[in-house]
C-alpha cells in the first residue's frame, strides 16, 4: 500500500491523538477548577458559573470556528496553521491557570478561562471540515470513529484520573496535559497536506468518487434544524444518563470504592461500538443508523433505572455507552455529508455546540435544580424518554426525505 493510500487512517490516528489529549486536559481542568478558584479568591458558588460560562463559550465559538474552517478551507495549509497558531495559544492559558490562580486575582483568572475555552474551539470543527473536504464519503464513517475513540478513551479513563491526581500539584498535570496536546497538534499541518495529496492522488488516478448530488442517497435531503434538535434531546439524554444517573445507580448495588471500575463500563462500550458502526452507517446510511442507535439507548437507559441488581445493570450500562457510541459517530458522519461540500465546518460546528449545549443543560439542572442522587431517584426516566424523542424524530425525518416529501 502506498503512502498516499495510508494517509486517511494515519490522519485519523492521529486526530484521536489530539482528541484523547484535548479531553484530558478538559478532565484534568474540571477535577482541579474547585480549588483553583478557591486560590484565586472565588467563593465555592462560584464553580458551576464557570462550567456553565465555559460551556456557552463552547457553543458559540465552536459554531463560528466551524463557519470560518468553511471558508479557510479554500487555501491549503490555512486550516492547519491556523489551527496551530490559536491551539499554542490555548495551551499557554491552560498552562498559566494554576499559577494564576494562587495569585488570588478572581478577574484575571476568569479571563484566561475563557480565553482558553474560546481557543480550544480550534480543535473540534477544523478537523472535521478536513475530513469532511478531503476524504472520500465511504472513508468518512471509519475516520470519525477513530476520532471518537481518542475522546471515548480519555472518557473511560476519567474515573482513574481523579484517583491519580488526588493531592498532586495542579502544575505538573496542567504542564503535561498542556504541552502534550501543543506538541501533537504541530501535525495538524501534515495532516491537512496528507488528505489533500491523497485526494489529488485519487483524481489523477481517475478513482474520485461519486458527484455531490448523489453522495448522501441513503439519507436523502433532510432539514437540517430537525437534526440538529435530534442531536440535542439525544445528548442531553446522554449527559444525564451518563453524568448524573450512573454513580447513583451504581450506589444502589455497589459500595462507593467499586465505582472506579464500573462508571467506565459505558465508555467500554462506546469504544468497542465505535469501529462496528462505521461498517453499518457505510452500508446503510448515517440517519437510519443513529436513530437505531438512540433507540437502543432508549432502551437500556430505562433498563438501567429499572435494573434490580449489579449483575443485570452492568450489561446494561455497557449497551447503552454502546448505543451512545454508535449514535455519536453516526450523527458526526452525517453532519460531515450533510454539509458536503463547502459547508462541513458549519455543520461539525453546529453538532459540536448541540453537544456543548446538552453539557450546559445537565450542568445547570445539578447546580440549580437537584444534586445527582435526587435526580436518580425521581428523573431516571428523563434520559429515555429523551432518546425516544429523538430516535422518533430522527426515523420521521429519514423517512419523509426517503419518500422525498
Amino acid at each position: 500500500m502506498s503512502p498516499s493510500a495510508k494517509a486517511p487512517t494515519a490522519v485519523g490516528l492521529y486526530l484521536a491523538g489530539v482528541q484523547f489529549l484535548f479531553a484530558v486536559g478538559w478532565i484534568v481542568y474540571v477535577i482541579y477548577l474547585p480549588a483553583l478558584a478557591e486560590q484565586a479568591g472565588l467563593p465555592k458558588s462560584v464553580v458551576p458559573w464557570l462550567l456553565l460560562m465555559d460551556q456557552l463559550i463552547f457553543v458559540v465559538c465552536d459554531l463560528a470556528v466551524g463557519v470560518w474552517s468553511d471558508r479557510a478551507a479554500g487555501v491549503l495549509g490555512r486550516i492547519g496553521w491556523w489551527v496551530l497558531g490559536v491551539t499554542l495559544l490555548s495551551t499557554v492559558a491552560f498552562l498559566v491557570l494554576p499559577w494564576v490562580a494562587p495569585r488570588g486575582s478572581p478577574g484575571l483568572f476568569v479571563a484566561i478561562t475563557a480565553l482558553w475555552a474560546a481557543t480550544s474551539a480550534a480543535l473540534r470543527a477544523p478537523p472535521l471540515t478536513l475530513l469532511g473536504r478531503y476524504v472520500a464519503q465511504p472513508a468518512v464513517p471509519w475516520l470519525m470513529s477513530l476520532v471518537l475513540l481518542g475522546t471515548g478513551i480519555a472518557s473511560a479513563i476519567g474515573p482513574y484520573l481523579g484517583l491519580a491526581l488526588k493531592g498532586l500539584d495542579p502544575r505538573l498535570p496542567f504542564a503535561l496535559a498542556g504541552l502534550s496536546l501543543a506538541a501533537i497538534t504541530a501535525g495538524m499541518v501534515w495532516a491537512e497536506r496528507a488528505l489533500s495529496q491523497r485526494q489529488a492522488a485519487n483524481r489523477a488516478a481517475g478513482l474520485d468518487t461519486a458527484p455531490p448530488a448523489s453522495r448522501t442517497a441513503r439519507d436523502g435531503v433532510v432539514p437540517i434544524s430537525g437534526f440538529l434538535l435530534a442531536a440535542l434531546l439525544a445528548a442531553t439524554a446522554a449527559q444525564v444518563h451518563a453524568n448524573l444517573l450512573a454513580a447513583p445507580l451504581y450506589l444502589r448495588h455497589a459500595p462507593a470504592s467499586m465505582l472506579p471500575v464500573l462508571l467506565p463500563v459505558f465508555w467500554a462500550g462506546f469504544n468497542l461500538a465505535l469501529m462496528p458502526a462505521s461498517l453499518a452507517v457505510k452500508r446503510l446510511g448515517a440517519l437510519p443508523v443513529m436513530a437505531g442507535g438512540v433507540l437502543v439507548a432508549a432502551a437500556c437507559s430505562a433498563g438501567a433505572w429499572n435494573a434490580t441488581s449489579l449483575e443485570a445493570l452492568v450489561p446494561l450500562q455497557g449497551l447503552a455507552g454502546a448505543a451512545w457510541g454508535v449514535s455519536l459517530m453516526s450523527g458526526f458522519s452525517a453532519a460531515v455529508f450533510f454539509g458536503h461540500v463547502g459547508r462541513e465546518g458549519f455543520m461539525g460546528g453546529a453538532l459540536n455546540s448541540a453537544l456543548a449545549a446538552a453539557a450546559f443543560s445537565r450542568i445547570a439542572v445539578v447546580s440549580f435544580v437537584a444534586p445527582a442522587p435526587v435526580v436518580a431517584t425521581q428523573w431516571g426516566w428523563v434520559p429515555g424518554l429523551l432518546f425516544a424523542l429523538s430516535a422518533t424524530l430522527l426515523w420521521a425525518i429519514w423517512s419523509r426525505s426517503r419518500s422525498g416529501h
